[in-house]
């Protein structure tokens, strides 16, 4: 995907006003097309990459106003559901082939199903992909975004902002109330 068509994907947060900045942060991520892929992952009433896009935006713009790392913010925000394999069926899943589908609705038990373990997947697929992104902070802010599921508190700011604005955004996005 261009940066013309990328750009058609960020209308959510294009018009605002930190937009550019926050784009800057985030930019090589967004056009990755390992990233592209979570368009066709489905989340709450939306996508994964809509999803990411709203909280890592959100995030990066409370982190400015707040005196929080926003490039942290931004990235982890973005990256916090970085998951290798969709959880919820969609049939745009079928474009990437069956090893995209191959795990969905199979048993697991409580604590590998996808509320306790994707953020620990979301981290090592992060590590694989973008390791140049990985620091401590944005780690800790991936694995502890889904407090209190996994229990470990947030151990940084940026932890926080993000395990804030995920929660809000997946409220907004579960009400479909969208800015």
């Amino acid at each position: 995907m261009s940066e013309l068509e990328l750009k058609k994907h960020l209308k959510i947060v294009s018009d605002k006003e930190m937009y550019e900045d926050w784009f800057k942060n985030v930019k090589p991520i967004l056009l990755s097309e390992e990233f592209q892929k979570r368009l066709k992952f489905k989340h709450h009433n939306h996508t994964v990459f809509y999803h990411s896009v709203l909280v890592s935006y959100r995030s990066y713009v409370y982190a400015v106003k707040h005196n929080v790392n926003p490039y942290n913010c931004a990235v982890a925000g973005l990256l916090h559901d970085f998951y290798p394999y969709p959880w919820r069926y969609s049939e745009a899943l079928e474009e990437l082939g069956p090893e995209y589908t191959k795990k969905i609705g199979v048993k697991k038990k409580l604590f590998e199903k996808h509320g306790f373990a994707h953020a620990r997947e979301a981290r090592d697929n992060v590590n694989k992909f973008f390791p140049e992104y990985s620091n401590e902070r944005i780690d800790n802010a991936i694995l502890r975004h889904m407090f209190p599921l996994n229990i470990a508190l947030p151990k940084y700011k940026e932890s926080w902002v993000i395990t804030l604005e995920d929660k809000i955004v997946s409220l907004k996005e579960l009400l479909r109330i969208y800015d």
